[in-house]
């Protein structure tokens, strides 16, 4: 648990697009390669950063996805998605999936999980989700470690 106050916040810690430039293109490239539609990217990234409490993820992807039409309701109850009415049964599916690849340690992926993600999702579309998930955890992991400071994102 961070002993940091709510109006503590630390300054970024390191800049790893400069001193890992490599590692963070490839990264990149990772990301880029997914192909997922961007709606349902920008709730199962917002899910997962919300999960991993990273703060710059959060607002990142709140942004995008407003920048894309998403609605507030959507993207307010996305916290809570197990009991707001808002989400598809496809969403849901790619929310449950999210939600346990993001608590792995906890969840092992359940079967019941995976094979609800795959009643909604081709194989091939279910391992961009796949895909997807594990990008934005990593990311989330990155900008934690690293302290990156949110607000400082504008979408293009």
């Amino acid at each position: 648990m961070s002993t940091l106050s709510p109006t503590t916040f630390e300054e970024p810690r390191l800049d790893v697009t400069r001193l890992a430039r490599p590692a963070y293109r490839a990264m990149a490239a990772l990301s880029g390669a997914v192909e997922l539609d961007s709606g349902l990217r920008d709730l199962v990234s917002l899910r997962a950063s919300i999960i991993n409490g990273c703060a710059y993820c959060v607002d990142m992807h709140t942004l995008d996805a407003r920048a894309r039409g998403e609605s507030e309701q959507r993207l307010h109850a996305i916290a809570t998605w197990h009991e707001a009415p808002f989400f598809s049964e496809r969403e849901r599916a790619a929310l449950r999936l999210t939600d346990e690849i993001t608590l792995i340690a906890g969840t092992h992926v359940t079967r019941e999980a995976f094979e609800a993600a795959r009643g909604h999702f081709p194989d091939e579309e279910l391992t961009q989700l796949i895909w997807a998930i594990i990008a934005i955890n990593a990311w989330n992991r990155l900008a934690v470690a690293t302290r990156m400071r949110p607000g400082e994102y504008t979408p293009s």
